[in-house]
């Protein structure tokens, strides 16, 4: 189902529902991809048309239809990974792309491991419960080669309705990114489709040099309110070695990016003074 660019708003019929594999699958086996522009997002196409080096690795995740990925296979790219979480729109990938040199895999990204020079968001952020906002960028370090940069459109707006598609601000995604990222752009995009111009940010961040063991991602137990948010997160901010500290919306999971000199043990005392508080170390 190809949609027009007036219809790019995520279909409300089943939100309600945990954003799952089957929740994704449905949307694709139900046609109900309303998000999906039909072509190349432009100012995406604008800054694949710079690159010079042809077999850079790419990745595209939660890549829906992938008129990235064509676009890019028709202009020579050679190293290109898709991955999605639905099985039917995998099944449709593979079975559109052939033999071309595009890999697609079926699974969950943030179970993912590998190493690329590229990382393109294309309505992947905005899919995702912004709870998972902190692994996103804990985890797009981690795929990200030394000096790999992760390029694409951010949503700079907030939506009526209860997402997908979820909203954002620009002073929101440098908190997050920032620790991390060098923000090369983060920008107003004047190239945007009709629908969507004046709602989105072009975004090149650079993945900066940190040190091993950096960037720290902790399962975070007892907060119960935005105040015990706020004080446990300055508690971390009180450690001289600790750059930003950031617990999820649903007050789970806590991006930590520090000198390596702090340990996890250092961490857990901050928030000792309460025993209610826990400190867990997870898997990015």
């Amino acid at each position: 189902m190809k949609n027009t660019e007036e219809d790019f708003n995520c279909c409300v019929t089943t939100c309600g529902l945990p954003l799952n594999a089957n929740y994704w699958d449905n949307q694709y086996v139900n046609g109900e991809t309303g998000w999906d522009l039909g072509m190349v997002s432009p100012p995406i196409k604008n800054y694949l048309d710079t690159i010079g080096d042809k077999n850079c690795s790419i990745l595209i995740p939660g890549c829906g239809n992938a008129y990235e990925a064509a676009y890019l296979v028709q202009h020579g790219f050679t190293n290109v990974t898709l991955i999605d979480i639905s099985s039917t729109l995998v099944e449709n990938l593979r079975e559109q792309f052939g033999d071309a040199p595009i890999r697609i895999l079926h699974g969950d990204f943030f179970e993912h491991q590998g190493a690329y020079d590229l990382i393109i968001e294309q309505t992947f952020f905005c899919a995702l419960n912004p709870s998972l906002h902190e692994r996103y960028a804990a985890k797009m370090y981690q795929l990200l080669k030394t000096g790999g940069k992760l390029v694409g459109l951010l949503f700079n707006k907030e939506f009526e309705k209860q997402g997908p598609p979820f909203g954002g601000n620009k002073a929101d995604y440098k908190e997050l990114f920032s620790p991390m990222f060098e923000l090369k752009q983060m920008d107003d995009c004047t190239t945007s489709v009709k629908p969507r111009l004046g709602s989105e940010l072009f975004i090149e961040m650079r993945k900066k040099e940190l040190p091993e063991n950096s960037v720290r991602l902790f399962a975070i137990g007892g907060i119960t309110c935005s105040g015990c948010k706020k004080d446990i997160t300055q508690n971390f901010l009180n450690l001289s070695g600790v750059d930003s500290a950031r617990i999820n919306t649903d007050f789970t999971e806590v991006l930590i990016v520090c000198s390596p000199t702090i340990t996890n043990d250092d961490l857990k005392k901050a928030i000792a003074h309460d025993a209610k508080y826990t400190l867990a170390t997870t898997t990015i």
